[in-house]
């Protein structure tokens, strides 16, 4: 292992550079969201079922008093494998587009490349993880579907078909695509304005400890922002794939406007906050190991700070 800290596995934006990060993206997301399932189950529950579950005190007792501990582990299956595929695409793809943008791209702002980049990958990656979310969504939030992926998948897909497992594709475009480009924005400038403003070191120059504790910050600042501009569209998602509304309209109509901000905020900001950040530091963590460096876009002097501030005008 410390023949492997001290070298680079690969030289970066080669395949073997985009395979670790789809690697590092696939087990840090796919690790982080399955450690968090109580908590998405108590989300989902409290989006599908409001007026029982008016609150996070009072869903959680009520599923333990009605389902016992288990079902906070209800969808553990499709959040695993589901947002692992999802973080391989989206982390991967994300540091894919991103070179090839700034390749075409060369005088824009750099914001710019980060939102094409980050929707660019998110839609494959959602294309990837909308059958996973189904089948997940439905198995919290109706205790006598399915146990979980191995017998949901095959019950939704003979009764409903591909559009069964594709029917909240729209939304969770609409939820994930924002969230995403967010994310990426703020991480990178977060990291920037850290590296700048607070640490004043060149990222080289600061230990490993230091370059991560930059990327827990930006993570954390990252995923709250996301959560918040995604959360109607995460209550959308959630009546759909659940039946309760059968089209986009209905589900907006239904849900009402100020509850599709509201509705589960608080809980969804403590879910993906957290998530987010265990999210970025693991996937650091495996770069670091392969001897890349973290991630971030960090601007590297003068000049190109003040070229990146003339764009931006």
């Amino acid at each position: 292992m410390s023949n492997l800290i001290g070298g680079k596995v690969c030289e970066e934006f080669t395949p073997g550079y985009y395979g670790v990060c789809a690697i590092g993206g696939m087990l840090s997301a796919g690790t982080t969201h399955l450690a968090i399932t109580p908590l998405d189950v108590l989300k989902v529950n409290m989006q599908v079922h409001p007026i029982k579950y008016s609150s996070i005190s009072t869903c959680f007792t009520t599923l333990l008093r009605e389902q016992g501990p288990s079902a906070f582990w209800r969808g553990w299956a499709g959040k695993f494998f589901g947002y692992g595929v999802q973080g391989a695409c989206r982390f991967g793809l994300y540091e894919y587009f991103k070179k090839v943008y700034s390749n075409i791209l060369v005088d824009q702002n750099k914001s710019l490349i980060f939102f094409a980049s980050s929707a660019s990958a998110e839609v494959i990656a959602n294309v990837a993880l909308c059958p996973f979310e189904a089948i997940k969504v439905r198995v919290q939030a109706q205790p006598h579907f399915a146990k979980g992926l191995s017998d949901g998948f095959p019950r939704i897909y003979a009764s409903e078909g591909l559009h069964g497992l594709y029917r909240g594709l729209i939304p969770l475009l609409g939820r994930n695509i924002p969230f995403s480009i967010v994310m990426f924005s703020t991480f990178e400038h977060t990291v920037n304005f850290l590296y700048k403003k607070l640490v004043q070191k060149r990222r080289e120059e600061c230990s490993r400890a230091q370059q991560l504790s930059v990327t827990c910050l930006a993570g954390y600042a990252a995923g709250s922002v996301g959560s918040i501009i995604s959360n109607p569209a995460d209550n959308i998602v959630a009546s759909l794939n659940n039946k309760k509304s059968s089209s986009l309209k209905q589900a907006v109509k239904k849900i009402g406007l100020l509850n599709l901000f509201t509705r589960s905020l608080p809980i969804r900001i403590m879910l993906v906050g957290p998530s987010v950040t265990l999210q970025w530091l693991f996937y650091d963590s495996i770069k670091i190991i392969s001897g890349l460096p973290t991630s971030g876009h960090v601007i590297k002097d003068i000049k190109e700070d003040e070229k990146a501030r003339s764009h931006s005008r």
